[in-house]
Protein backbone atom coordinates (compact mmCIF):
# COMPACT_ATOMS: atom_id res chain seq x y z
CA UNK A 1 0.00 0.00 0.00
CA UNK A 2 1.11 3.20 -0.95
CA UNK A 3 1.35 5.88 1.25
CA UNK A 4 1.77 10.10 0.84
CA UNK A 5 5.25 11.56 1.05
CA UNK A 6 5.29 13.09 4.72
CA UNK A 7 7.86 15.56 3.47
CA UNK A 8 5.87 18.33 1.66
CA UNK A 9 10.00 19.35 0.50
CA UNK A 10 9.72 16.65 -2.13
CA UNK A 11 5.84 17.58 -3.21
CA UNK A 12 6.31 19.05 -6.64
CA UNK A 13 5.18 22.79 -6.73
CA UNK A 14 1.59 23.30 -9.08
CA UNK A 15 4.39 24.96 -11.76
CA UNK A 16 6.51 22.08 -12.47
CA UNK A 17 3.65 19.50 -13.03
CA UNK A 18 2.05 21.41 -15.68
CA UNK A 19 3.50 20.81 -19.46
CA UNK A 20 6.47 22.73 -20.45
CA UNK A 21 4.47 25.61 -22.90
CA UNK A 22 1.98 26.33 -20.00
CA UNK A 23 5.20 26.92 -17.82
CA UNK A 24 6.38 29.49 -20.74
CA UNK A 25 3.15 30.87 -20.84
CA UNK A 26 2.88 31.49 -17.38
CA UNK A 27 6.40 33.17 -17.00
CA UNK A 28 5.62 35.24 -20.48
CA UNK A 29 2.23 36.54 -19.15
CA UNK A 30 1.83 36.78 -15.51
CA UNK A 31 4.14 38.79 -13.44
CA UNK A 32 2.69 38.44 -10.13
CA UNK A 33 4.05 35.36 -8.44
CA UNK A 34 1.11 34.78 -6.04
CA UNK A 35 -1.17 35.17 -9.58
CA UNK A 36 1.22 32.38 -11.90
CA UNK A 37 0.66 30.00 -8.60
CA UNK A 38 -3.53 30.68 -8.96
CA UNK A 39 -3.33 30.21 -12.45
CA UNK A 40 -1.19 26.50 -12.39
CA UNK A 41 -3.08 25.68 -9.16
CA UNK A 42 -6.35 26.36 -11.81
CA UNK A 43 -5.25 24.39 -14.24
CA UNK A 44 -4.38 21.62 -13.04
CA UNK A 45 -7.59 21.51 -11.26
CA UNK A 46 -9.16 22.35 -13.87
CA UNK A 47 -6.93 20.64 -17.14
CA UNK A 48 -6.75 23.93 -18.82
CA UNK A 49 -5.40 23.62 -22.31
CA UNK A 50 -2.76 26.11 -22.95
CA UNK A 51 -5.22 28.01 -25.14
CA UNK A 52 -7.60 28.32 -22.02
CA UNK A 53 -4.73 29.17 -19.97
CA UNK A 54 -4.09 32.38 -22.07
CA UNK A 55 -7.72 32.95 -22.28
CA UNK A 56 -7.77 32.58 -18.63
CA UNK A 57 -4.83 35.27 -17.99
CA UNK A 58 -5.77 37.93 -20.95
CA UNK A 59 -9.58 38.22 -19.40
CA UNK A 60 -8.03 38.66 -15.87
CA UNK A 61 -9.43 35.58 -14.42
CA UNK A 62 -7.49 35.94 -10.94
CA UNK A 63 -8.35 39.56 -10.12
CA UNK A 64 -12.31 38.59 -10.96
CA UNK A 65 -12.66 35.57 -9.18
CA UNK A 66 -15.11 36.11 -6.00
CA UNK A 67 -15.66 39.96 -6.86
CA UNK A 68 -19.14 39.84 -7.91
CA UNK A 69 -21.90 41.38 -4.95
CA UNK A 70 -23.23 38.69 -3.17
CA UNK A 71 -25.73 37.93 0.03
CA UNK A 72 -23.70 34.40 0.22
CA UNK A 73 -22.77 34.39 3.93
CA UNK A 74 -25.48 35.67 5.49
CA UNK A 75 -28.55 32.96 3.30
CA UNK A 76 -25.69 29.80 3.11
CA UNK A 77 -23.91 27.70 5.56
CA UNK A 78 -20.09 27.04 5.11
CA UNK A 79 -18.77 25.61 3.07
CA UNK A 80 -21.42 26.28 0.73
CA UNK A 81 -21.15 30.22 1.09
CA UNK A 82 -17.36 29.90 0.58
CA UNK A 83 -17.73 27.87 -2.38
CA UNK A 84 -20.23 29.97 -4.20
CA UNK A 85 -18.32 33.27 -3.70
CA UNK A 86 -15.61 31.56 -5.53
CA UNK A 87 -18.03 30.44 -8.68
CA UNK A 88 -19.29 34.08 -9.05
CA UNK A 89 -16.87 36.47 -10.78
CA UNK A 90 -17.09 39.64 -12.13
CA UNK A 91 -17.02 41.26 -14.40
CA UNK A 92 -17.87 38.27 -17.41
CA UNK A 93 -16.52 39.03 -20.59
CA UNK A 94 -18.51 37.82 -23.43
CA UNK A 95 -16.38 39.47 -26.39
CA UNK A 96 -16.61 36.11 -28.29
CA UNK A 97 -20.22 37.00 -29.15
CA UNK A 98 -19.41 39.53 -32.09
CA UNK A 99 -22.64 41.93 -31.35
CA UNK A 100 -22.47 45.69 -30.80
CA UNK A 101 -22.53 47.31 -26.99
CA UNK A 102 -26.09 48.52 -27.41
CA UNK A 103 -27.80 44.46 -28.37
CA UNK A 104 -30.15 43.85 -26.83
CA UNK A 105 -31.03 41.24 -23.87
CA UNK A 106 -32.93 38.91 -26.50
CA UNK A 107 -29.67 39.39 -28.92
CA UNK A 108 -27.60 38.58 -26.28
CA UNK A 109 -28.91 35.52 -24.89
CA UNK A 110 -29.64 33.96 -28.31
CA UNK A 111 -25.70 34.90 -28.67
CA UNK A 112 -24.92 33.29 -25.42
CA UNK A 113 -26.43 30.27 -26.44
CA UNK A 114 -25.28 29.72 -30.18
CA UNK A 115 -21.75 30.28 -28.10
CA UNK A 116 -22.87 27.79 -25.38
CA UNK A 117 -19.64 26.38 -25.04
CA UNK A 118 -17.30 29.38 -24.44
CA UNK A 119 -20.66 30.51 -22.54
CA UNK A 120 -19.91 27.91 -19.65
CA UNK A 121 -16.08 28.29 -20.27
CA UNK A 122 -16.11 32.08 -19.40
CA UNK A 123 -18.98 31.23 -16.35
CA UNK A 124 -16.34 29.15 -14.82
CA UNK A 125 -16.17 25.25 -14.00
CA UNK A 126 -18.67 22.96 -12.87
CA UNK A 127 -21.79 24.80 -14.92
CA UNK A 128 -23.73 22.95 -16.82
CA UNK A 129 -26.59 24.60 -19.26
CA UNK A 130 -30.14 23.89 -18.50
CA UNK A 131 -32.32 26.18 -20.66
CA UNK A 132 -33.13 29.59 -22.29
CA UNK A 133 -36.15 31.59 -21.50
CA UNK A 134 -37.03 28.42 -18.80
CA UNK A 135 -40.47 28.52 -18.31
CA UNK A 136 -42.54 28.21 -15.11
CA UNK A 137 -45.86 28.34 -14.30
CA UNK A 138 -46.76 29.37 -10.88
CA UNK A 139 -50.69 29.74 -9.82
CA UNK A 140 -51.70 29.43 -13.69
CA UNK A 141 -49.22 32.43 -14.64
CA UNK A 142 -46.38 31.82 -17.00
CA UNK A 143 -43.22 33.22 -16.47
CA UNK A 144 -39.56 32.71 -18.57
CA UNK A 145 -35.94 32.89 -16.75
CA UNK A 146 -33.31 33.68 -19.19
CA UNK A 147 -30.92 31.37 -18.39
CA UNK A 148 -31.19 28.61 -16.55
CA UNK A 149 -28.31 26.48 -15.09
CA UNK A 150 -26.68 23.57 -13.15
CA UNK A 151 -23.39 23.87 -11.02
CA UNK A 152 -22.37 20.43 -10.08
CA UNK A 153 -19.86 20.98 -7.64
CA UNK A 154 -22.42 23.33 -5.86
CA UNK A 155 -24.84 21.12 -6.21
CA UNK A 156 -27.52 23.23 -7.18
CA UNK A 157 -29.15 25.21 -9.83
CA UNK A 158 -28.18 28.53 -10.84
CA UNK A 159 -30.82 31.07 -11.92
CA UNK A 160 -29.33 33.76 -14.51
CA UNK A 161 -30.81 37.17 -15.53
CA UNK A 162 -29.21 39.34 -17.81
CA UNK A 163 -30.12 42.93 -17.79
CA UNK A 164 -28.73 45.61 -20.90
CA UNK A 165 -29.07 48.69 -18.11
CA UNK A 166 -27.80 49.47 -14.62
CA UNK A 167 -28.56 47.73 -12.03
CA UNK A 168 -32.22 48.67 -10.35
CA UNK A 169 -33.21 47.51 -6.77
CA UNK A 170 -36.11 45.99 -8.15
CA UNK A 171 -34.34 43.68 -10.04
CA UNK A 172 -33.39 41.51 -6.99
CA UNK A 173 -36.79 40.93 -6.16
CA UNK A 174 -37.63 39.42 -9.40
CA UNK A 175 -34.50 37.03 -9.31
CA UNK A 176 -35.59 36.23 -5.62
CA UNK A 177 -39.11 35.28 -7.38
CA UNK A 178 -37.63 33.12 -9.61
CA UNK A 179 -35.36 31.40 -7.00
CA UNK A 180 -38.10 30.46 -4.52
CA UNK A 181 -40.15 28.98 -8.10
CA UNK A 182 -37.06 27.08 -8.81
CA UNK A 183 -36.77 25.83 -5.41
CA UNK A 184 -40.22 24.50 -5.26
CA UNK A 185 -40.89 23.35 -8.41
CA UNK A 186 -37.28 21.84 -10.14
CA UNK A 187 -34.81 21.25 -6.94
CA UNK A 188 -34.67 18.11 -6.24
CA UNK A 189 -34.62 16.80 -2.01
CA UNK A 190 -30.95 16.32 -2.07
CA UNK A 191 -30.26 19.15 -4.25
CA UNK A 192 -28.71 22.23 -2.77
CA UNK A 193 -30.84 25.84 -2.46
CA UNK A 194 -30.49 27.79 -5.70
CA UNK A 195 -28.72 30.58 -5.99
CA UNK A 196 -29.46 33.54 -8.63
CA UNK A 197 -26.81 35.34 -10.43
CA UNK A 198 -27.91 39.10 -11.90
CA UNK A 199 -25.75 39.88 -14.50
CA UNK A 200 -26.23 43.67 -15.53
CA UNK A 201 -24.68 46.33 -18.03
CA UNK A 202 -23.21 48.15 -14.91
CA UNK A 203 -23.73 48.36 -11.11
CA UNK A 204 -23.34 50.73 -8.16
CA UNK A 205 -21.57 48.08 -5.12
CA UNK A 206 -22.94 50.09 -2.87
CA UNK A 207 -26.72 50.50 -4.18
CA UNK A 208 -26.18 46.56 -5.14
CA UNK A 209 -25.14 45.91 -1.66
CA UNK A 210 -28.25 47.76 0.44
CA UNK A 211 -30.50 45.91 -2.26
CA UNK A 212 -29.49 42.24 -1.52
CA UNK A 213 -29.44 43.10 2.18
CA UNK A 214 -32.23 41.11 3.73
CA UNK A 215 -33.16 39.39 1.12
CA UNK A 216 -33.70 35.47 1.89
CA UNK A 217 -32.24 33.95 -1.48
CA UNK A 218 -28.72 33.94 -1.98
CA UNK A 219 -27.81 35.55 -5.33
CA UNK A 220 -24.66 37.72 -6.70
CA UNK A 221 -24.69 41.11 -8.56
CA UNK A 222 -22.18 41.21 -11.39
CA UNK A 223 -21.44 43.63 -14.53
CA UNK A 224 -20.90 41.84 -18.34
CA UNK A 225 -18.70 43.50 -20.88
CA UNK A 226 -19.00 42.78 -24.90
CA UNK A 227 -15.40 43.82 -25.34
CA UNK A 228 -13.07 42.71 -23.22
CA UNK A 229 -10.56 45.41 -22.13
CA UNK A 230 -6.45 44.18 -21.38
CA UNK A 231 -5.39 43.92 -18.09
CA UNK A 232 -2.23 46.35 -17.66
CA UNK A 233 -0.46 44.08 -15.92
CA UNK A 234 -0.03 41.84 -18.80
CA UNK A 235 3.78 42.02 -20.39
CA UNK A 236 4.75 44.07 -23.06
CA UNK A 237 8.05 43.04 -23.60
CA UNK A 238 10.05 40.22 -23.32
CA UNK A 239 12.40 39.95 -20.28
CA UNK A 240 16.30 39.32 -20.14
CA UNK A 241 17.93 35.47 -19.78
CA UNK A 242 18.67 36.62 -16.31
CA UNK A 243 15.10 37.92 -15.22
CA UNK A 244 13.77 34.33 -16.45
CA UNK A 245 16.58 31.98 -14.94
CA UNK A 246 15.10 33.87 -11.62
CA UNK A 247 11.63 33.21 -12.44
CA UNK A 248 12.88 29.48 -12.81
CA UNK A 249 14.70 28.53 -9.65
CA UNK A 250 11.09 28.50 -7.35
CA UNK A 251 9.95 26.18 -10.03
CA UNK A 252 12.70 24.37 -11.14
CA UNK A 253 15.40 23.91 -8.22
CA UNK A 254 18.50 22.81 -10.10
CA UNK A 255 22.87 23.22 -9.46
CA UNK A 256 23.72 23.19 -12.77
CA UNK A 257 23.78 26.49 -14.33
CA UNK A 258 24.04 25.52 -17.75
CA UNK A 259 20.66 23.85 -17.84
CA UNK A 260 19.23 26.74 -16.20
CA UNK A 261 21.02 28.90 -18.91
CA UNK A 262 19.72 26.80 -21.37
CA UNK A 263 16.18 26.51 -20.17
CA UNK A 264 15.98 29.65 -20.02
CA UNK A 265 17.29 30.27 -23.55
CA UNK A 266 14.42 28.19 -24.73
CA UNK A 267 11.81 30.24 -23.22
CA UNK A 268 13.05 33.62 -25.04
CA UNK A 269 13.08 32.17 -28.06
CA UNK A 270 9.19 30.90 -27.13
CA UNK A 271 8.42 34.72 -26.53
CA UNK A 272 9.66 36.22 -29.22
CA UNK A 273 8.27 33.22 -31.73
CA UNK A 274 4.95 34.08 -29.83
CA UNK A 275 5.14 37.99 -30.28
Amino acid sequence: MTLPWPDAEFVQQPAAQLPWFHVCTLLDKVKDPEQRSWYADKTLEHGWSRQVLTMQIETAAYTRTGSAVTNFRETLPPPQSDLAREAIKGPYVFDFLDISEDAQERDIEQALTRHITRFLLELGAGFAFVGRQYRLDVGGDEFFIDLLSYHLKLRCYVVVELKTTPFRREYAGQLNFYISAIDAQVKAPDDQPTIGLLLCKEKNRLVAEYALRGVAKPMGVAEYQLLRQVPESLETKPPSIDQIEAELRPIFPTPNKRICRCMSTAILQFKLDIN
